[in-house]
């Protein structure tokens, strides 16, 4: 395979020196709380629409989303089409979080309901974020590292360490520092380099691959040998005529049932994206930055999936070898789905854009972790510290968040190596089910909570209970038991079915639990004091002041992605 040369080494070093300058001149300012986690909320749109692109499209996306494209074709275009949701951020749920002036998701749940329900969100969404977040995210990029320096070794403290390993604490350490000392400011800017990176770097890989394999009709011939399995809809009974509840493969009803709740929870509600548009200068800035973001989120299934059916199709004819996978030093698979982007990288680029992709692909790694380090520690700060002890200065504030961002590092790396065990094949596919279980109650809480305004505080600490008890005991119900998997137990039957029971439609089902829970208890007991949950709820909004903030820019870039959303699912709907 081929091997960075000196001129890629040049360009990576080129955009780590433009990085070293942007975090020196954003760490300049960092006095106040608001500096620090919210950039001091004077960021324009084109910086949030960049950092919401880049802080979802991490390495785990990358790799994973190409080797989904290997593996289930188009499947996981559903959750990659979500710019529609980004786009009921930006219209529906900004002015909720812009008019409450918060710095955190769980502090506006405080505001609307009570304090118990932001103590359980803050809680559960640090642990969430550390041990899956920060650890796929980790192992993803360390895949990478493996693929282009597969020479590269360091021998430290009497033990050799190979490129998986360099590659995963290099990345971690200096995201850590530059997240550390620059704040989100820091974030920000950067992430609107690495956008850019990301965009441009990917265009040409799709670019190179359909020049390679002979074009987009020869990618729809090699692909329409398997047109079933990697079809954009999947039938409701798989071709092996298990009962629809047990079909895995994507079918088309557990879809559209729970792509939609968990969009909504990731993007509208998951202080991981929401806190890019809290740092906007104003109304405005927060709405059209989502809507910016939303455009730019129409195009990872071209540039991030669509290359791993090109990989497949280029292996398939003999034009480029992807490894196959091994486990404990045996071939279990024909091809490693996850070093499918990787290969394509090394194989098809010629230098000097080879390298300026790598600088991608690690862009795209420490854009993530840089936006996930600096919500952590935003939650664990103003959610979780400042509650305990409300006499700390601004100043004080702004150095326990660097504590706590130093402290999510170390988790993460600690994390690494029971991470690099226990990942296997779909691993993509196994965040997207970890989040079908995570989703259901925080989206219902969010939901009746803005457009209700009867539901009331017991109401939305039951749901997010019940829910998040429910679907951790699916989880690990669905880890030890089941009927079709032979490593696992399948007595007693019924913890079997559970087991068993597609996560698609597992994920409807809590979600209909949580809202029967939420309502149900909020009816038992009285209704909040309207006074105290003023322009918290969409009857109490102030509209005319709303719409007052709507320009026609932000109208004509909503319908334009609208419009290639719709085409994007009507093409692929029917391309194979």
């Amino acid at each position: 395979m081929t091997v960075l040369t000196g001129l890629d080494w040049g360009v990576i070093g080129v955009y780590f020196a433009a990085l070293i300058g942007v975090v020196w001149w954003s760490s300049r300012k960092q006095d106040t709380s608001a500096d620090y986690f919210l950039a001091g909320r004077n960021i324009g749109w084109f910086a949030i629409g960049c950092s919401l692109f880049a802080s979802n499209i991490g390495s785990e996306h990358i790799v994973g989303l190409a080797g989904s494209g290997v593996s289930s074709g188009m499947a996981m275009a559903h959750w990659e089409m979500h710019a529609w949701v980004m786009l009921l951020l930006g219209w529906v749920f900004v002015p909720f979080y812009y008019r409450a002036n918060v710095f955190t998701m769980p502090e506006f749940l405080e505001k609307r309901f009570n304090s118990k329900v932001r103590w359980i969100l803050s809680v559960v969404s640090l642990v969430a974020y550390v041990f899956t977040k920060v650890s796929v995210t980790v192992y993803a990029g360390a895949l990478v590292f493996q693929v282009m320096l597969p020479e590269m070794q360091l021998t430290l403290f009497g033990h050799v360490w190979g490129p998986f390993w360099i590659g995963a604490f290099a990345t971690v350490i200096l995201t850590g520092i530059y997240t550390i000392f620059g704040g989100m400011r820091a974030v920000l800017y950067t992430d609107t380099a690495q956008a850019m990176i990301l965009l441009v770097g990917s265009f040409f890989i799709t670019f190179f691959g359909l020049k390679a394999l002979g074009g987009w009709g020869e990618l729809q011939a090699v692909c329409g040998e398997r047109a079933t399995e990697l079809a954009l809809w999947r039938p409701m009974v798989a071709a092996n005529e298990l009962p629809w509840w047990k079909n895995g493969d994507f079918p088309w009803l557990g879809i559209i049932i729970a792509s939609p709740i968990i969009g909504i929870w990731y993007w509208c509600t998951d202080q991981y994206i929401v806190q890019r548009t809290l740092a906007a200068k104003n109304l405005t800035m927060a709405r059209r930055g989502a809507i910016w973001g939303a455009f730019l989120k129409v195009w990872p299934v071209m540039i991030f999936l669509v290359p791993g059916l090109i990989g497949w199709a280029l292996h398939q004819k003999g034009i480029m070898v992807i490894p196959a996978k091994m486990i404990n030093g045996e071939t279990v698979a024909a091809i490693d789905g996850d070093q499918v982007f990787a290969t394509m990288v090394m194989s098809l680029l010629p230098r000097g854009l080879r390298g300026l992709v790598v600088g991608g692909l690690l862009a795209a790694l420490m854009s993530s972790l840089s936006s996930l380090f600096n919500s952590c520690a935003s939650l664990f700060t103003v959610d979780i510290y400042e509650k305990i002890h409300p006499e700390a200065s601004e100043k004080h504030l702004v150095t326990i968040g660097r504590v706590a961002t130093t402290i999510i590092v170390l988790l993460g790396m600690a994390w690494i190596p029971v991470m690099h065990k226990v990942a296997g094949g779909g691993l993509y596919q196994y965040l997207q089910s970890v989040q079908g279980y995570l989703a259901p109650p925080i989206t219902a809480v969010f939901l009746l909570g803005l457009f209700w305004k009867r539901i009331n505080a017991q109401g939305a600490l039951w749901g997010l209970i019940s829910g998040f008890v429910l679907g951790m005991l699916k989880l690990t119900i669905q880890a030890n038991f089941s009927t079709m998997d032979p490593t696992k137990a399948s007595n007693p039957a019924l913890l079997a079915a559970i087991g068993d029971f597609n996560f698609l439609y597992a994920s409807g089902a809590l979600f209909l639990i949580s809202i029967a829970v939420v309502i149900g208890v909020s009816f038992l007991g009285k209704a909040q004091d309207e006074a105290s949950i003023k322009g918290l709820t969409y009857a109490s909004l102030d509209k005319k002041a709303v719409r007052g903030s709507i320009g026609m820019f932000d109208v004509i870039l909503t319908v334009v992605t609208l419009a290639l959303v719709l085409g994007m699912y009507l093409y692929f709907s029917f391309w194979l």
